[in-house]
């Protein structure tokens, strides 16, 4: 189930630029950026560059650089965005909207209202989402992830 590219995956098209994308982090494996219906502002979605659909499916020799990326992420994305920590995630097949492995990295505060599974969504206004991907990528950007 994996490979090099998929030409009807979303991710694989924002890995190679066809569509575009809030990049917040970006290294020879991996990609994270900003989701486009954030559960919060500044909500991360990290995935392989090369095509995988779920966990399962990812090569054992890249799961500890792979998780050392959303690790990463879930560390340095409160100081960033002013938040108290994160909620991290990942569906597999199930409730899965598109079908290549992503880690959701959402930021977290007391009292912002998420409950249980339940995301309710938001949007960016008009150029905001580039905002909020510079203030994460000067965060992750002064820090690589150790493996």
């Amino acid at each position: 189930m994996s490979g090099s590219y998929d030409a009807t995956c979303t991710f694989c098209r924002v890995v190679t630029g066809e569509l575009d994308a809030p990049i917040v982090y970006e290294d020879t494996d991996t990609i994270g950026f900003l989701d486009h219906r954030p559960v919060f502002k500044g909500h991360v979605l990290i995935v392989p560059r090369k095509h995988v659909v779920t966990l399962p499916d990812l090569p054992a020799e890249r799961l500890a650089p792979y998780f050392a990326v959303v690790q990463h992420v879930a560390r340095l994305l409160p100081d960033a965005l002013g938040a108290q920590g994160t909620f991290v995630a990942e569906n597999n097949v199930v409730s899965q909207s598109v079908p290549h492995l992503h880690f959701h990295v959402v930021p977290r505060t007391k009292g912002d209202g998420l409950r249980g599974f339940f995301w309710p969504r938001t949007k960016y206004a008009e150029g905001e989402a580039d905002e909020f991907a510079d203030r994460i990528r000067t965060a992750l950007g002064a820090r690589r992830p150790t493996i």
